[in-house]
């Protein structure tokens, strides 16, 4: 591939890949050819039936990096593929459609492949190496305009092209290359590190962000059609030849096959998990990357105060910068239902273009998807940002549908799953439950069985009772080590908003829940001894080394006083607003009680306590004046307690204010979310870059060389500390 023949040899058998090797060498080589010239055509129509090495694709890649420079091959290459684009959004015959679809084809993959080698071997903070314009004096074509921003150009047609095309047959492979050639025109995000500055070099993201407001909605509502649909890539309906009927292969010439293949050896990573569903999975890792970029653009002050070299690149980018917003996050916050509009119901209609779905179906394609990362990602987007999808969500009658693949990936939790992947389902569950409908919904769906639970038979257990028992599982898993506070606040915050809608609570989930509390009570007692501070206030009396230890174990004190406290909260909000409701709470409660004796006269616990026995005493009187000579199995003390309920009027209990925690997302969530969509794109789509140029997150090959070096614990721990650092989450407890 390194040096052209000197003359192309005539096309026509074996002879089709010397024309190929004339061609691409010509293409990579040192002679600039005109924008207008008959090459690009002859280039854009190879049949590529030949599947070159990965050492000669490389190879190629190598020589054009050193003369695009000067031929600006790959801006005329852009600019071709954006007028085949344009060419089949305009009326034409089959014949001429399918010709401009092979090129449309072959100028995708073409572009893909030397764009991804120049950004991740690009050497310049600006990638100037991409060269994405024309040189002055270039002649073109009449009607071009020659000053335009050829990065825009080529993402408006991408774009346009995207949105206005339904997928079929005759278009899936082109649209599945030009979501491709997005991730590696959008990879220029990989070269930066994990918090965006003002200097970062995107200019094809830049240039998608760019796009006018009808275009941007008519994309993100093809990606969202593209996930719901989930079409298949293979079968002979399409793409292979059935009787006289022609496949897709044949229709458009052996390039697509060579595109769908050819990338195998070089772009996609063989390693990868795959899809049954790439053109879903890449539409929406493509949405993800789009929705959650982040420019920030620097203050005039900033940019001409640069006398301060003490000044840190955090603080200039945090301190003087402001973000210039995301069209493509804000159509995706106002994408409707296509069954319902606001208007009809509100008279006011939103202005402008927006983004129509059918939400039933994405909340039903979500729900089978659910145990994939990037679906729990636009899960967790959709309802933090989208309030109509928040709404429809909270309506739907079968809940089981998304909560239970949730539910049971929690439970798997410590084989597989990502910690990231469990935060985010944990606040997806906390979302929800700041909604005091679905609080009272999910109490009311009942299961017949939960076959994947094993510790225990769960049958006909209602859904709020399967939340609790997996919300305190996870908690429970979590305890020993204590090495995620976040986890624990977010579970027990659920739990909190749960518990005076508790209806019903089952046996199991009731007993847990009293489990929970002596868990939590062991491990403050055993902190409390170790701190001396024996039920009063700490006293660090330890001098030199020894003083950051009892910090630790004071502040981890601490945590653990708030987690008890938390525990008492949700037992006295099922205690003193749905006791009737409860009578297992109210068993599980008196078969334990012992458990509560510690902190009945403690200055932190006790005004919480206090409820409890408030409820102890009323049942264990009436139990004592009934006693007699009956015997009291499990069953006649719950119907005992069951028709003492009735007799319950609350009577010296403390009216404490109801706990309600909301989620809040940081001022900086991009520094978390960025990064993490990145990665579930290089797991899901097999996107292979080279690891040296990658500054966004580090490689677990990196860690893994590291911790050989002797640190590997270190850089675990650091690793954990930093995800702590970049979740940008907060719970808020409301007032």
């Amino acid at each position: 591939m390194g040096g052209a023949p000197s003359t192309p040899r005539k096309t026509g058998g074996g002879d089709d890949v010397s024309v190929a090797e004339y061609l691409i060498s010509t293409f990579v080589g040192g002679k600039s050819l005109p924008l207008a010239s008959d090459y690009w055509n002859k280039l854009l129509e190879l049949p590529l039936s030949s599947r070159w090495p990965s050492d000669r694709v490389r190879q190629a890649c190598e020589l054009f990096g050193r003369s695009n420079g000067y031929t600006r091959h790959l801006a005329k290459l852009l600019i071709h593929l954006s007028w085949c684009l344009q060419e089949l959004l305009q009326d034409s015959d089959d014949d001429q459609a399918s010709s401009i679809y092979k090129r449309a084809v072959n100028a995708t993959y073409i572009s893909s492949v030397f764009l991804k080698h120049l950004i991740e071997n690009g050497k310049s903070d600006g990638l100037v190496e991409l060269h994405l314009s024309l040189d002055e004096s270039e002649p073109v074509p009449h009607g071009f305009v020659m000053d335009q921003d050829i990065q825009n150009f080529v993402m408006h047609s991408v774009l346009n092209f995207i949105g206005s095309t339904e997928v079929s047959p005759n278009s899936y492979v082109l649209h599945q290359e030009l979501l491709n050639f997005m991730i590696v025109a959008m990879s220029t995000q990989l070269l930066s590190g994990p918090s965006p500055g003002p200097r970062d070099a995107n200019p094809f993201i830049d240039a998608a962000m760019s796009q006018e407001k009808s275009l941007v909605c008519l994309a993100v509502r093809r990606l969202l059609l593209n996930y719901i649909s989930r079409t298949p890539p293979s079968g002979k309906t399409y793409l292979y030849s059935d009787g006289d009927s022609p496949g897709i292969f044949e229709r458009v010439g052996s390039a697509a096959a060579t595109f769908v293949l050819l990338p195998l050896n070089y772009l996609v990573n063989n390693s990868g998990d795959g899809s049954k569903h790439p053109l879903a999975e890449f539409s929406l890792h493509v949405l993800l990357i789009l929705t959650n970029y982040h420019k920030p653009i620097m203050s005039d002050e900033s940019l001409t105060d640069k006398s301060d070299d003490s000044a840190t690149s955090e603080s200039v980018s945090k301190g003087h910068a402001f973000s210039s917003g995301n069209i493509f996050s804000k159509a995706l916050a106002n994408a409707r239902d296509v069954e319902f509009d606001r208007s009809d119901v509100e008279g006011n209609a939103y202005p402008g273009p927006h983004v129509r779905i059918p939400f039933a179906s994405l909340f039903d394609t979500l729900g089978m998807c659910l145990a994939d990362e990037g679906a729990v990602l636009l899960l967790y987007t959709l309802l933090q940002g989208n309030s109509d999808f928040k709404e429809y969500v909270l309506v739907r009658t079968d809940l089981d549908t998304m909560l239970m693949p949730i539910l049971e990936t929690l439970y798997n939790a410590s084989k597989r799953t990502s910690s990231n992947q469990i935060y985010m389902m944990l606040i997806v569950l906390l979302i929800l439950s700041q909604d005091s409908s679905f609080n009272s919904s999910i109490h009311k769906m009942i299961l017949p069985s939960v076959p994947w639970y094993k510790e225990h038979l769960l049958h006909q257990t209602s859904l709020g009772s399967l939340i609790v028992i997996i919300l305190i599982r996870t908690v429970q898993h979590n305890l020993s080590k204590l090495r995620d506070v976040y986890l624990q606040t977010t579970c027990l915050a659920t739990l909190a908003n749960m518990a005076p809608h508790a209806h019903h609570l089952s046996a199991y989930a009731s007993q847990r829940l009293v489990s929970l509390f002596y868990m939590l009570s062991r491990k403050y007692n055993k902190l409390s001894e170790l701190t001396g501070e024996k039920q009063q206030s700490i006293k660090i009396s330890l001098a030199g080394e020894g003083d950051g230890v009892s910090e630790d174990l004071a502040a981890e004190l601490q945590i653990f006083t708030d987690f008890l406290r938390l525990v008492l909260d949700i037992l006295n909000a099922i205690l003193t607003y749905a006791l009737p409701r409860n009578p297992e709470i109210v068993y599980a409660v008196m078969h334990r009680q012992e458990v509560f004796q510690t902190y009945k006269n403690h200055p932190r616990f006790h005004e919480l306590v206090e409820n409890i026995y408030t409820v102890l005493d009323f049942f264990n009187s009436r139990m004592d004046s009934q006693r007699s000579d009956r015997e009291w199995s499990v069953q006649k003390v719950l119907e005992f307690i069951i028709d003492s309920c009735r007799f319950w009027r609350g009577e010296g209990m403390k009216m404490f204010t109801q706990l309600h925690f909301s989620y809040e997302q940081e001022s900086h969530p991009e520094e978390f979310f960025i990064p993490y969509v990145w990665q579930l794109a290089f797991s899901r789509c097999g996107f292979n870059f080279n690891p040296d140029a990658i500054n966004l997150f580090p490689l677990p090959h990196q860690v893994e060389k590291q911790g050989e070096e002797g640190r590997g614990e270190e850089v675990e721990e650091g690793k954990e500390k930093k995800v702590q650092e970049l979740i940008e989450q907060r719970i808020v407890l409301d007032p």
